[in-house]
């Protein structure tokens, strides 16, 4: 969850539904129920250099410049950073397996499931889940962590992302309760 998740458009370059600080108190409590758990954690910021020169086709759609390199819409949210165990990723394009390391790291890790949570859901959680999908990964979206640029692309890759694994999406409540029973 980067700062600019919580501004207006005309601030950080994306549209976003609203919600944006309930989702990062939800959020706060997986990562700490995950780490003492240790499970581990992944944090992930987009970030773009300041000549624009990796952006690509990105600026083709509705996303004006955003997440560049230094500025404070860039920044994770201050309760959502690395501590010591954690892991963090940056990422030039909106899949966090694109041109990242990630793959490797979790396969150190022994991983087979991923729990996602984030923004957007229609951009860089679904690039996510689905590359992340085509390498038979079991995962959980967690519908009242992720937010979309809208409420109806929001609802839609839920439903492409639950398409392509039916058990994928549940609440964080859900995923809690499962994570103290299970």
């Amino acid at each position: 969850m980067q700062k600019g998740g919580g501004m207006s458009v005309q601030a950080s370059g994306i549209p976003t539904m609203a919600g944006f600080d309930k989702r990062v108190r939800k959020i706060v409590q997986i990562v700490d129920v995950a780490r003492r758990q240790k499970i581990p954690v992944v944090f992930f910021a987009e970030v773009h250099r300041s000549d624009h020169i990796d952006f690509g086709r990105e600026l083709d759609g509705v996303e004006g410049i955003h997440c560049i390199e230094g500025a404070d819409d860039t920044k994770l949210e201050p309760c959502l950073t690395p501590m010591n165990g954690d892991y963090f990723i940056s990422k030039r394009r909106y899949s966090c397996f694109f041109g990242t390391d990630l793959e490797i790291l979790l396969r150190g890790l022994k991983v087979n499931t991923l729990i996602l949570a984030g923004e957007l859901t229609d951009v860089c959680v679904h690039y996510t889940f689905v590359d992340a999908h085509q390498r038979d990964y079991r995962i959980k979206v967690l519908e009242d962590c992720v937010g979309g640029s809208t409420i109806e692309r929001h609802e839609a890759a839920l439903a492409a992302m639950k398409y392509l694994q039916r058990d994928s999406i549940c609440s964080s409540t859900t995923f809690l309760d499962e994570l103290h029973n299970g």
